[in-house]
């Protein structure tokens, strides 16, 4: 069980750096997406939360 929420956790970090990478706010008014490390954090607890679901 742990082990998919590890992962899960990871993936979604990652989603999260490449969502603002790739995505983001150039002008900085979002608060989430205009952060890599918000974005980042919450891509991994998304990525947590469908990991402690299987």
């Amino acid at each position: 069980m742990i082990w998919s929420e590890i992962i899960g956790t990871a993936i979604g970090g990652f989603a999260g750096y490449l969502y603002y990478k790739k995505i983001g706010c150039p002008s900085g008014a979002c608060p989430i997406t205009s952060n890599r490390y918000l974005s980042i954090l919450y891509g991994a607890a998304l990525g947590y939360m469908i990991g402690a679901s299987f």
